[in-house]
Formats: structure tokens, sequence, C-alpha cells
């Protein structure tokens, strides 16, 4: 599959996720084998103004590409400009955000609120088109209603203002992340244009991402919080593409990520703000297990790598005294 001019080596692709898509978490996805790595959703505003933890938001590796990064907002000029930044910053595609649904990203006129107004959105694509020459995506909801005929105005318009690919989250922006997708627009969406679309919503197990595909006929398939603590679905979807066996991380494997994770987080954030973030971060990764609850508890108060990795290790000590293999049994 091709975005413009960079192509992927696969279906997958990792969605977006506020405070969680940063880039360690792009680095383990794309180790796991995701084609397409994408950034938080970065603030024009923050960006135009300099703000310095905004910028942040763009460090990338050469490791993790191709990276596609998404900005958001409402203000045409300030959304080129931010755009010139990002293209400027190296990544590989620049994703427009047309689906955020909390509020205060709605209050400001951006995201799903978007979707009210086609004629902004025109605005905004046709500035940021004249301004970047990377390939370009829209991530967007079905609208304000279930019919989708805000999304298909959309699509329209993206298309005529040289936008190289459609993500298509079908669900409304009232939904927000409740309920059930509707795949049935993500497939009206690819009838109607040229360009790649890619599916998203309701990828829970390896197995959505193939049925989604055939249901639909999207290009790719996004997956977001099924990647939470998990990247080793992005191998487990190629997996079944290729139709070898489906494989579970083991205790070793699993701890392994662990670790790699917080050394990663660490160099990119410093160790006093990676420790913090790792107080919940590392609970991701022992959803299902033995004893999670207590591992849980005991990371709430780490302050530096020496002391969260001595708990990783001690975690892992004491589930492989009783197994080597995953203990799927919750507490």
């Amino acid at each position: 599959m091709k975005i413009g001019s960079i192509t992927l080596d696969n279906i997958t692709v990792l969605a977006p996720l506020a405070g969680i898509t940063n880039l360690p978490f792009r680095l383990l996805a794309k180790e796991a084998g995701c084609a397409l790595v994408c950034s938080e959703m970065i603030s024009s505003n923050g960006l135009v103004y300099k703000s310095v933890k905004t910028h942040e938001l763009l460090d990338s590796r050469p490791e993790e590409k191709p990276l596609s990064v998404q900005i958001f907002g409402s203000d045409p000029s300030i959304m080129a400009e931010a755009a010139a930044m990002v293209e400027a910053s190296g990544a590989d595609i620049l994703d427009i955000n047309l689906g955020c649904a909390v509020k205060k990203v709605l209050k400001t006129g951006s995201g799903a609120a978007l979707m009210k107004e086609p004629q902004k959105v025109e605005a905004i694509l046709q500035a940021v088109r004249k301004t970047v020459k990377i390939p370009l995506n829209i991530k967007m909801r079905t609208g304000w209603d279930k019919s989708g005929a805000q999304a298909h105005k959309i699509a329209e318009i993206a298309q005529a203002c040289g936008v190289d690919a459609i993500t298509m989250h079908p669900r409304t922006g009232a939904q927000g992340f409740g309920g059930k997708s509707d795949w049935s627009l993500i497939a009206a969406i690819k009838n109607m244009v040229p360009i790649p679309v890619i599916g998203n919503g309701d990828i829970v197990m390896p197995e959505d991402a193939l049925r989604m595909q055939t249901e639909t006929g999207c290009d790719a398939v996004m997956i977001g919080r099924a990647a939470i603590g998990n990247p080793w679905i992005f191998s487990q979807v190629l997996a079944l593409i290729t139709g070898d066996e489906i494989c579970s991380p083991d205790l070793s494997e699993r701890f392994e990520v662990m670790t790699k994770y917080l050394k990663s987080s660490v160099r990119c954030f410093g160790e006093q703000r990676a420790c913090r973030m790792m107080r919940s971060q590392l609970g991701w990764f022992v959803k299902g297990l033995r004893y999670s609850s207590r591992f849980r508890q005991s990371i709430k108060r780490i302050s530096t790598e020496e002391e969260a990795l001595s708990l990783i290790k001690e975690y892992r000590n004491l589930l492989l005294k009783g197994s080597r293999n995953i203990v799927n049994t919750l507490d």
C-alpha cells in the first residue's frame, strides 16, 4: 500500500493516542512489525506559538520511520504554519485530525467539531496542501449523525484538495469511544474515493483486522487501544496474513519489552519524568497475569530506574516460580 510517495510494508497502522503514542511506545510498535506509526495528537497552536512541551512531541528516530505526525486546530493559516514545522522535523506523512471528540478540543472548533464545517475543512486542507509536499492524510469520524453524510462530504473535499489518504473511524462525534463502530461506512468511503482508505474502530483481536479488511475493502487497518500494553498484536496480525501460527509472548519476552520500554522512556524523558509515567504505564503490560494488582500497587511510587527494574525483576521471578508460560488467570 502507498500513501502518496510512501510505501508501507504491510496493512498495520498505529493510531495516534494522546498521552500514549510517544516515541518509546512507537518504537515498540515498530519492532513488533507495525508498518506505520503515528504521533500523539499535536496542537497546531502549540507548535506555532513555540510551546516547548508541544515541540517535544515532534522528537523522532530513524528506526521508527515511516512516521506520521498528527496535528489539530481550526485556523487554516496556523494549521499551514504548523504543517510546515512538521515537514521540517522530518515526518514522512502529515495527518489532520478531524475526529477527536474530547470536549476541550471540540470547544476550540477543532477535531470532530470540524465535521460540521465543511467549508472550514476545505480552507484548512487547501492551505496545508499548498504548504507541504509530504503525503497528507485526514482522520475523521462519521460526523454528528449516523447517516455518514458529513463523512461523505468531507471525503469529497479531501479528494479535491489533494489529500493522499483517509482514515475512517466510523463512530459519531457524540459516541466518543462508546457503542459500536459502523464498518459499513468504511466500505462506503472506500467505494467513493480512489485514494487509500484506512479503517479504524473496534479492532480488539488480531482476527478483527483481517475481518475489517475483508468486510470493507479498506487498504490498511489502524489499531489503537488494543495495542496499549500489547504491541504483539501487530506481529499477530502479520502472522494471520501469512498463514503462520499466532504466538502470544512468553513471560521472558513480556518482561523484556517492559524493561526496554522503561529504559527507552528514561532516555527520552529523563529519569524523574519517565518514572512518573511508568507508575501507571508499566501496568499496561501485566494485564491478565497473576498478582498483577500487587505489581501495579508496588510501582505507584517508583522514583528511579533502578527501583523500577528491581520491581520488574522481582515480579518476573515470582511468576517464573509457578510457570514459564503466560498465566491468563486474573487475580
